[in-house]
């Protein structure tokens, strides 16, 4: 009976592992597009997306019927919970991906509207957290989860950037359409700045899996100055 709950918690974990691989694979086509102006590669999120989006209400049934017909406790319990609250935060993050393929068709009518390179730069590093918050998952690694806190606030700091320079761009734009270009990558800016944070929470999971304790990853300069 045991065992046979053991390989349903690793089947769970592997869901949870593939959902993230998709999520990954959906931001990766979502930053092409992007970067290349790539419509077609936009478009291929949106069917990334509703896979994500299959996979999360089949990761909640399966935990909701692990609890149910197991009556879990302690770390069992700790980890069909923290299943549950990864896959609303990773289909949150497929969501985020496609917030940032939408921008993509805007863009694509000023091709030589001045794009910061601080995007790009945001984009590697949220991919780089999904992936050591997806890895630390699997490998049980506190160490590993907490490092990717320090991550996000090179993250924070490359948007506030990135607004500046929008909120400069603005200040000079007078068409409409250019003005809505701007926009677009300002909203873009958002979208990988809230992926980072989902992708800090994924990583708190994984601390709260392993050790039972709800910490936080990473604290805002605001909170600091609390402590």
């Amino acid at each position: 009976m045991r065992t046979h709950f053991n390989n349903e918690l690793q089947e769970l974990r592997n869901a949870i592992l593939s959902m993230g691989s998709q999520v990954g694979e959906e931001l990766g086509l979502a930053v092409q597009a992007y970067r290349d102006l790539d419509v077609n590669a936009a478009e291929r999120v949106m069917a990334y997306d509703r896979r994500v989006n299959e996979q999360r209400f089949k990761i909640e049934d399966d935990c909701v019927g692990l609890i149910v017909m197991q009556q879990p406790a302690a770390r069992d319990l700790r980890a069909i919970l923290s299943a549950l609250h990864m896959t609303t935060d990773l289909e949150r993050m497929g969501d985020q991906a496609k917030g940032i393929a939408k921008v993509s068709p805007y863009l694509v009518k000023h091709p030589n509207q001045q794009r910061p390179p601080q995007l790009l730069e945001m984009a590697a590093l949220v991919t780089s957290m999904l992936d050591m918050a997806m890895k630390a998952y699997a490998e049980d690694d506190v160490a590993l989860a907490q490092a990717v806190g320090p991550m996000d606030d090179r993250v924070d700091e490359l948007y506030e950037e990135v607004f500046h320079f929008a909120m400069e761009r603005l200040s000079t734009t007078d068409g409409v359409t250019q003005v809505e270009a701007v926009y677009e990558l300002l909203r873009l800016a958002r979208e990988l700045e809230r992926f980072g944070d989902l992708a800090t929470n994924l990583a708190e999971r994984v601390v709260y899996l392993v050790t039972g304790t709800i910490d936080e990853v990473n604290m805002d300069s605001d909170e600091e100055l609390l402590v």
